[in-house]
């Protein structure tokens, strides 16, 4: 008799074996806070074209001004031929910042001579360089708006524009054939330097070199300009 007595008191112990660590839960519930694992790397963030950097870096002076000096003037002029830049205060003013990520303008000043505007503008494909000339009335020059777009991507530093067709026309229209071949090109190290180029392939060759380490004293507005 207490032998068979033995399995009724043992099942106790195997009704709660049977729940322990080892059986997988059957409550719905189980594993919802789990938070899953992903192995993929968060995207990289893009990288701005090089037209928009181009344009940011000329924006981060907005509202300054700094001297420049022609460092690179080939051929020299001819003897007797007077120089428009020698002997002349050199100043380029950042302004027209009203939108620095789809135009600037930046007027260059030549001693009391506030006729000159460079007018950066992004379009769908680069940038385009216009140059705004004016007369001290604030009246457009007989050549003005001249320039180019840019045809490649460049970078953030350099930027180059070939004439268009339409500056062509002007150029030829006004008896400036040498012009007809002209590419222009500027060139930025934010807090450093700012070039402005000119050059054809007949070895003509002009730099002006702009130190942006230390602004000057702001030039009036150019010519057919409010004043900032």
């Amino acid at each position: 008799m207490a032998r068979r007595a033995v399995f009724p008191a043992l099942l106790p112990l195997f009704l709660l074996a049977a729940c322990g660590p080892g059986t997988p839960s059957s409550d719905p519930a189980a594993g919802m806070h789990e938070v899953p694992r992903s192995d993929a790397a968060a995207p990289a963030p893009a990288e701005a074209a090089p037209a928009d950097a181009f344009l940011a870096a000329l924006a981060s002076h907005c509202g300054q001004a700094f001297a420049g000096r022609v460092v690179v003037d080939q051929p020299a002029a001819p003897a007797g031929q007077p120089d428009a830049f020698a002997g002349k205060a050199l100043v380029m003013h950042v302004r027209g910042c009203e939108q620095p990520d789809r135009e600037l303008r930046v007027p260059f000043h030549v001693g009391d001579d506030h006729s000159r505007t460079w007018v950066l503008t992004r379009t769908a494909e680069g940038l385009r360089l216009k140059h705004d000339h004016r007369h001290e009335d604030g009246s457009p020059d007989a050549v003005t708006m001249y320039g180019g777009d840019t045809r490649e991507a460049g970078t953030a530093i350099r930027q180059e524009f070939p004439v268009d067709a339409g500056s062509v026309a002007m150029f030829e229209g006004a008896g400036l054939q040498a012009s007809v071949r002209n590419t222009w090109a500027m060139e930025i190290e934010p807090g450093q330097r700012f070039r402005y180029e000119l050059s054809r392939p007949d070895g003509r060759l002009f730099q002006v070199d702009f130190d942006l380490t230390t602004p000057v004293e702001l030039p009036p507005a150019p010519w057919g300009a409010e004043v900032p």
